[in-house]
């Protein structure tokens, strides 16, 4: 085969990590990317990686599947991870960051690649080259979506997504809020309002009874689990949302010393502390009512809102009929798919799709044999669920223990975890050696 170069269209996450892997391996790579003459309802900013629903990349912990995944990730020579560190902001257990800074640093490194070229034009349809890969993400509509789904096979699935509102520092009351995070594991990242059981109450019934953005005749509602609206959360029970990201376990109102009801933890979007995301307050609420009922919860009845909450579809194909564990299209196996196109959910899940698809569209145009990452690792994990899952109601998928494969040995259930990363980590390291 002649050597060319890898073509890839969307300058998300996974784009952007095909893009660094593939240049490490000598590659030319053209980068295809929208902004800034076309947006998604999603995205406001012209760089390149802009993160979207959150500034969190979730737990670092290896106790944990995501952090696994992270230090994957970085043995691997990941971009984003390297961002990531680079432009993180506290947030305790969590790997976050500062959205705007993490954006200029994948923008500033791709463009001083001398081996990467960007172009800025809006895609329609699935271009020419071997080898191509599509990583346009969860928005992915109109010609290019229908090319896509008449290529694998099936026609497009989707679920739906919403956006937390982001809340101006300066504008929450300190008089009533207070900073600390559950258990003190990691200092006072956190802003968190308080709630007495009457204020909780109330403020779950407006919740409620509040005005909605109707959803479109031919679009059925399917949430994805933590991308749920809190609304959505609320009506399975009024007590749901003081068990789930209201939760007050492991904090206390350091002015009564005791724990409130409940609470609503803000977490910081900057270095700063200039911005902070509701943590868990997705929503599709009207604007309007956003601001009149989330300015009901204490400390926020003053609260500018820096960014309001929004929901839009995510579009993702049936991997498990369309994709052969390298990436490759079944029908095509010049083009590859990557980031949550493939359904996976989630930052790193994505950007783990990139890295591969990067790599592998790579190795095809070197003329070298295709990766599959082992199944022992959170990398191969996913790759495998995506594969294998039954195409009959395939739905996304984050990173966690349930996807790995028996350790095979009788271990005690309270060393399981730790086993598990031990071998992945060692494994992932038996496939660098034998393949990079």
């Amino acid at each position: 085969m002649e050597r060319g170069f890898v073509t890839i269209v969307g300058g998300g996450l996974a784009g952007c990590e095909a893009a660094h892997q593939a240049s490490s391996l000598g590659v030319e790579v053209l980068l295809l990317e929208m902004k800034p003459f076309r947006f998604s309802p999603a995205h406001r900013s012209e760089n390149l990686a802009e993160l979207v629903c959150s500034n969190s990349l979730k737990a670092e912990s290896l106790e944990n599947a995501s952090g696994l995944l992270k230090e994957e990730l970085r043995r691997l020579n990941s971009l984003i991870m390297r961002a990531a560190h680079a432009t993180r902001v506290p947030a305790g257990g969590a790997l976050a960051v500062d959205r705007e800074a993490f954006s200029d640093f994948v923008t500033g490194a791709l463009m001083k690649d001398q081996r990467v070229r960007i172009e800025r034009m809006y895609v329609e349809r699935i271009p020419e080259g071997d080898p191509v890969i599509i990583a346009t993400g969860p928005l992915t509509e109109g010609p290019l979506a229908e090319e896509l789904c008449q290529v694998c096979g099936s026609e497009g699935l989707y679920f739906y997504d919403a956006i937390a509102p982001i809340v101006a520092g300066d504008s929450i009351d300190m008089t009533i809020a207070f900073k600390g995070s559950r258990y003190g594991k990691g200092g006072d990242d956190y802003i968190n309002c308080p709630m007495t059981r009457d204020q909780y109450y109330a403020f779950v019934e407006e919740l409620l009874a509040a005005e909605k953005v109707p959803s479109r005749d031919f679009e059925k509602e399917i949430f994805f689990g933590g991308c749920m609206p809190i609304e959505a959360m609320a009506q399975r029970g009024k007590e749901t949302l003081a068990f789930g990201p209201m939760k007050p376990v492991g904090l206390k109102d350091p002015r009564t010393g005791k724990r409130p009801y409940a609470v609503v933890q803000l977490r910081p979007e900057d270095r700063f502390g200039q911005l902070y995301n509701m943590v868990g307050f997705q929503t599709k609420l009207t604007h309007r009512e956003q601001l009149r009922v989330f300015r009901m919860i204490p400390g926020l009845q003053n609260a500018r809102f820096h960014r309001l909450g929004s929901f839009h579809r995510n579009t993702y194909i049936n991997a498990p009929k369309s994709l052969l564990p390298t990436l490759q299209t079944r029908k095509r196996p010049e083009l590859f798919i990557a980031g949550q196109l493939t359904g996976v959910e989630g930052y790193l899940e994505s950007t783990a799709m990139g890295l591969l698809a990067g790599l592998n569209a790579a190795r095809r145009c070197l003329g070298l044999p295709l990766l599959v990452p082992p199944e022992t690792t959170a990398i191969g994990a996913l790759v495998h669920y995506i594969t294998s899952a039954s195409p009959v109601g395939f739905q996304p998928m984050n990173v966690n223990f349930g996807l790995f494969p028996p350790l095979g040995e009788t271990v005690p259930k309270a060393n399981r975890k730790a086993a598990i990363v031990e071998r992945a980590l060692r494994d992932l390291e038996r496939w660098k050696e034998e393949w990079f």
